[in-house]
């Protein structure tokens, strides 16, 4: 039998390493950006076209490459960083392991010229294929110029699994955002589809996140500074205010390198204990400067991941940190965003919101159409195993009672007469006068209720609109921009009258009738945004049905607010009268049964 054991063919091997390295054209950028940092660059631009996946161009005016480093830089594991293995437990420079012009240069097209200050004339190579088709000198500035073309050309499986551009787009400008911040002395510009969307100058880190989040996040801002003799903490924290639902406007680094932690980034946020709603992330830019023999950044192939010596110290001194600076801005506990609501509501101040038969005329709901609900709601309830309606005695024709709900004599009986709604903790819903007892998540509940109302007038191409008496301009940051001017179609579908009005502003003349006072356009818009941005609870569900998502969940019964009889008695028969009553859009339980001899174990144990 013939061997069967052979060594990789190099082509073979630079694509695999190339897989791991270059995931798509954002991993392109940042490793370039990487190496422009490190060659002591004072300006780079970023050029791209249809979000890298035709054009990628890297301009810096760094130290240049010989002709032999240039020709070195595209083999596999040629760094200048590393000579002996120590080196790798004290790495201060961004790229080191000499991967990513190789792995980028095995699944593209690409041309490098380059010229060091000492050199009259540069040095151009053309690659393809990890292949060197041409090396000769050429006459450039001093710097490096990286020109990458029709990345994952010769793997088109790897090509066919990239995004939308829009997608592609932001995690372009992610990349982008954490070079830009680590390194506000360097000038930064970036260019895509001739357009140019950031000229950010040199200054201080202050100016620098301005410059990227927009003039309002000014006076949000809170310094940190702290220094340990184990660890420094440096940058600015937000005020609760710029708390957001999802996780895009946090950004970490250790030694100037951006980094993932689930762990260190909890100890910012139990900094906002009794400050942040438990749903909202604080926005922070920190940065941590440590001993580099006290961190491993070799551990992951985006060097996004670090290990730390002793991480829970790091914890700790990251939350008093943060502590200590909202406190030493007199930045303190504000009174619980529910209980105001609730207490507003109590006394007659809340704003007004929509009823739950919004929609719906004021006069008395058509009696046909209420027996369709309560005959729903009572098969709904007779699938549940046990379940029944527990009749009046001067009904019981019978010695006993059957799991049957409903006869052919509900038309002239109410079978819900006895079921009374009581509000539990302005949360709940507890539904007595049944066999078993119902308890109502009255936030869920409402916002399956709402969902499926949007989702109703949409596909009747019935979303009624509001107008404005005065528009509203929404004006966003470039990332956020990006995000929206893909949504604007799907907001207009669903009630919202939008429009660009370009340099990142939106202008809006109306909204969806079913939104009230209690959510301003702004409020709306941006938590769409944050959505959208976070992802992962809504992953299943298309456009469309995640703005609706999000507006059901804005426009929902809050925890904590004090509902009426008749306002339970409406939601629970609209709950009941629902396609899915089960659950709400984001998968949540509507409602949970105990039966009589569940409750009657409790007490016997």
């Amino acid at each position: 039998m013939p061997d069967i054991i052979r060594l990789l063919p190099d082509s073979i091997a630079n694509q695999i390493a190339a897989g791991e390295v270059i995931q798509r054209p954002a991993s392109v950028i940042k490793e370039l950006l990487d190496n422009a940092v490190d060659a002591g660059a004072t300006e780079i631009n970023v050029i791209i076209k249809d979000a890298g996946k035709t054009l990628i161009h890297i301009q810096d005016n760094g130290s240049g490459m010989s002709p032999t480093d240039a020709r070195m830089s595209l083999e596999r594991h040629a760094t200048s960083k590393l000579r002996k293995a120590e080196d790798l437990f004290d790495i201060r420079t961004m790229g080191f392991r000499g991967e990513a012009l190789a792995s980028i240069a095995a699944i593209a097209h690409v041309e490098i010229r380059t010229r060091r200050a000492e050199d009259t004339i540069g040095n151009k190579l053309l690659v393809e294929a990890s292949v060197v088709n041409v090396q000769e000198g050429c006459q450039c500035p001093v710097g490096t110029s990286v020109i990458v073309r029709n990345l994952f050309y010769n793997v088109p499986a790897r090509r066919k699994f990239l995004k939308s551009d829009p997608v592609e787009m932001r995690h372009i400008l992610d990349e982008f955002h954490h070079l830009a911040l680590a390194f506000e002395n360097i000038q930064f510009r970036l260019y895509h589809n001739d357009e140019e969307i950031y000229n950010l100058p040199a200054g201080t880190l202050r100016n620098r996140i301005i410059s990227i989040f927009g003039k309002k996040i000014n006076e949000h801002l809170v310094p940190v500074d702290e220094e340990t003799n184990y660890v420094n903490f440096a940058g600015y924290i937000g005020k609760p205010k710029l708390g957001k639902k999802s996780r895009g406007e946090q950004f970490l680094f250790v030694n100037r390198r951006f980094i993932r932690s689930s762990y260190l980034q909890h100890a910012v946020k139990s900094a906002y204990e009794d400050i942040l709603p438990p749903d909202q992330y604080p926005f922070y830019v920190l940065f941590l400067e440590i001993n580099a023999d006290k961190i491993d950044v070799n551990v992951h192939p985006t060097k996004q991941e670090i290990k730390f010596e002793d991480e829970r110290l790091i914890y700790n001194y990251l939350r008093v940190a943060c502590r200590h600076a909202l406190g030493k801005y007199s930045i303190t506990p504000s009174l619980d965003f529910e209980q105001e609501v609730a207490i507003n509501r109590s006394t007659g101040d809340a704003p007004a919101r929509t009823s739950f038969n919004s929609g719906m005329s004021g006069q008395e709901r058509d009696r046909h159409q209420e027996k369709e609900n309560i005959k729903k709601w009572g098969a709904l309830l007779e699938s549940i195993e046990g379940f029944s309606i527990a009749k009046s005695e001067e009904h019981h024709d019978t010695a006993t009672v059957t799991n049957t709900v409903f006869t052919e004599h509900t038309d002239d009986l109410d079978p819900f007469a006895n079921v009374t709604p009581v509000q539990l903790w302005q949360r709940y819903i507890v539904v007595t006068g049944l066999t078993n007892m119902l308890v109502i998540d009255q936030r869920a509940a409402h916002e399956r209720v709402l969902f499926e109302d949007m989702m109703k007038n949409l596909a009747s191409h019935n979303a009624a609109v509001q107008k404005l008496l005065w528009p509203e301009t929404i004006q966003c940051n470039i990332t956020d921009a990006v995000v929206l001017r893909d949504l604007v179609p799907h907001l207009q579908s669903l009630g919202f009258d939008i429009a660009e009005f370009g340099h990142d502003t939106f202008i809006i003349h109306g909204i969806p009738a079913i939104m009230t006072d209690i959510v301003s356009p702004q409020q709306a818009i941006d938590d769409i945004l944050d959505r959208f941005k976070e992802g992962h609870q809504m992953a299943e569900m298309k456009p469309l049905e995640k703005i609706a998502f999000v507006l059901a969940s804005n426009l929902s019964r809050r925890r904590g607010e004090i509902m009426t009889t008749e306002e339970m008695q409406a939601l629970i028969e609209q709950l009941m009268a629902s396609e899915n009553p089960y659950a709400s859009p984001s998968g949540r339980k509507t409602f949970i049964t105990f039966g009589r001899e569940e409750i009657l174990k409790r007490f016997q144990s």
